[in-house]
């Protein structure tokens, strides 16, 4: 896991490079590296910080250059040994040990064929100076970002957005669509970029600039094809064996010259997790968190902690404990600068948190169980969902008398907060929508009434455009199984945008290396070849995967209530941040710009604040995106007009 840079023809081409190499100096603190080369009108530079993980010594350093190839890569390949091997019987002599001289030489021999053999997360740039090609490439499902900006015959990428604001300056604008979708969602889905004219490059996908100036598009890896064929698996009757997959997943996420942890959270996916690696690694240590009593009761939150302590005695994890009471108004403008885009998910403090703990015990690579309840239908919101099918059947008199006397129900008092009718009020306002529209209101900060009385009254095109844009990627798929679209809709957006996105850049703030086993291409061709109704089974979520953990755990903690990988947000809303809150509401950037109404988020606080609506999350976010606005408008981070000015 390290941090790439570098620039294609681009003007002050090395010294651009360099100044990304050292804004990304958190994702690398080991090593650091700078390649050049002559072009005939311009020159390619390439830099990279390093974090050290396989191979320690300087045959692993980067960028790696040999055979008129030059490589600056960003992850780690879980199936390097036996790429090694089919290329060391071809007569390949490796000179170290380490996966990225196995990928080089993979490129060498196979180009752009060698992508879909990958199997891990990556990002990378190799040139050929042979050529003159720069060829970017980004794993199969978007675990580790890659930003890039084009300009005419010149290019510039790097591991992080920062990184290319610090260098653009004045240079990049805010995209206020991209603004919009993150108040929709709380962040920035991967196919839309905070600023302007800065893309990510899609998952599965690459990228070549040639020397006179053509650019070619490719894509190595579909996750539409592959959902597709697991549905044709599965009426073929075939049975993954899910345990054997989801263990030798686990297995090769061990790959490591230094020591590797477990998150545990006691629930389902981290237990199952940290129980394998226990069986390959004896005496691996876990890193959980526990919040203060007062903020816990008050969010009406369950206790996580015991369930961890039970799972680390039960299979010898050395656990370690942190309770989290931080000092918020302090962690949110700097986990704001980490998370390069406006994501309103604190589960990234809690990322960071973990991480740098475990990073000043001497630990740099992670183990997560992110990316379980997308595949295998484990949110509340994917039972939600199919409870409103058989919901949408009961006489509507009956549906209306009980959104009335929920809709009087309050969320909280001044001493708790009532999570049952949260969920209920929750459920309400999706429950009677249409497949794709439920769906998106079931995890979405809002409806679209709701987001055009927030925003400025020219950004209605914006609305529209978001609001499609989930219709078109959640409708385009092969599958007649409900189950399953929403886990294929979740893949494509909700994982990459929001949930590996914050991990990428919470764990890189603490210099340290998160893998997540469940995120793996052959535990995604189980999962989808696994019917949705094995997913969802009665009123059990994650059926398929819990069935699989049986023989591994007990059965309390299979079958345990879910637990939330969040924060206390109730809890903090009305305390630490409150006067942040009235602050940004009546004169932050985001009203003053014209960008927010004021009376909408005013309206917000005063029901939230009276216990009628939890609009914690959403109070949160908008706190989020204010920090972000104001460093992306102040010249530090790039400029915007104003939506006023921009729209109007």
């Amino acid at each position: 896991m390290c941090g790439i840079a570098g620039t294609y023809r681009w003007p002050d081409g090395k010294l651009v490079t360099d100044r990304l190499t050292d804004t990304l100096a958190h994702r690398g603190p080991d090593g650091a590296g700078h390649y050049s080369h002559p072009l005939g009108d311009g020159d390619v530079h390439l830099g990279h910080r390093r974090l050290a993980i396989i191979d320690l010594s300087e045959t692993g350093a980067q960028p790696m250059v040999s055979g008129g190839l030059a490589l600056t890569y960003n992850g780690e390949l879980y199936n390097s040994p036996e790429l090694r091997a089919e290329l060391t019987a071809k007569g390949v002599r490796f000179r170290g040990t380490s996966d990225t001289e196995v990928l080089l030489e993979a490129w060498r021999h196979w180009g752009t064929d060698c992508l879909p053999r990958l199997r891990g997360m990556f990002a990378f740039a190799v040139f050929d100076e042979r050529t003159g090609e720069l060829v970017l490439a980004r794993d199969q499902l978007g675990i580790k970002p890659l930003f890039l900006l084009r300009r005419g015959a010149g290019l510039v990428f790097a591991s992080e957005l920062k990184a290319l604001a610090a260098v653009d300056g004045a240079a990049l604008e805010v995209d206020h669509t991209a603004l919009v979708a993150s108040l929709l969602y709380y962040w920035v889905p991967d196919s839309r970029c905070a600023f302007r004219d800065v893309e990510k490059l899609p998952p599965g996908s690459w990228l070549r600039c040639r020397p006179d100036g053509r650019v070619e598009r490719g894509r190595f890896w579909n996750l539409k094809d592959v959902a597709a064929e697991g549905r044709e698996r599965a009426l073929d009757g075939e049975r993954p064996d899910l345990a054997a997959v989801v263990e030798e997943s686990t297995r090769r996420h061990l790959l490591s010259d230094v020591p590797v942890a477990t998150f545990l959270s006691g629930g389902l996916d981290s237990s199952l997790l940290t129980a394998l690696a226990s069986r390959h690694q004896p005496g691996i240590s876990a890193y959980t968190i526990g919040f203060r009593a007062e903020d816990a009761k008050f969010e009406a939150m369950p206790d996580d902690l015991r369930y961890a302590r039970q799972v680390a005695e039960r299979f010898g994890v050395e656990l370690h404990e942190i309770e989290i009471a931080p000092n918020v108004l302090d962690l949110l403008p700097r986990m704001t600068y980490h998370l390069d885009e406006p994501i309103g998910d604190p589960a990234a403090i809690n990322t960071f948190l973990i991480c740098s703990a475990a990073r000043e015990a001497g630990i740099k690579v992670m183990l997560s169980g992110m990316g379980a309840d997308e595949l295998f239908a484990g949110y509340r919101k994917h039972l939600a969902n199919v409870l409103a099918l058989r919901y949408q059947r009961v006489p509507r008199p009956l549906r209306r008398g009980l959104s009335s006397a929920v809709d009087r129900l309050p969320v909280a008092t001044s001493r708790r907060g009532f999570r049952s009718v949260r969920f209920a009020k929750r459920f309400l306002s999706f429950a009677d929508l249409p497949e794709e529209t439920a769906f998106r209101r079931s995890y979405t900060l809002y409806d679209q009434e709701e987001l055009l009385a927030l925003v400025n009254p020219d950004l209605s095109g914006a609305v529209q455009d978001v609001l499609t844009e989930h219709a078109d990627v959640y409708r385009d798929n092969d599958l007649d199984d409900f189950v399953n679209r929403m886990c294929l809709g979740d893949t494509r957006m909700f994982l990459p945008g929001l949930n590996l996105a914050y991990t990428d850049r919470s764990s890189m703030a603490a210099s340290t290396e998160v893998r997540v086993p469940y995120v793996d291409v052959e535990v995604v061709k189980a999962a989808f070849a696994i019917p949705g109704d094995r997913k969802i089974v009665g009123r059990q979520g994650k059926a398929a995967l819990k069935e699989a953990a049986t023989s591994i755990l007990p059965r309390e903690i299979v079958y345990r209530p879910k637990g939330l990988f969040s924060a206390p947000l109730r809890a903090w809303m009305s305390r630490d941040l409150a006067p942040l809150v009235r602050e940004v509401v009546h004169d932050g950037v985001l009203v003053r710009s014209g960008l927010l109404r004021r009376d909408a988020l005013a309206r917000m606080v005063a029901q939230d604040a009276a216990g009628q609506r939890d609009f914690s999350k959403h109070l949160w976010h908008v706190l989020t995106l204010e920090h972000w606005y104001r460093e992306a408008t102040s010249g530090s981070g790039g400029s915007t007009r104003t939506a006023g000015t921009e729209h109007g």
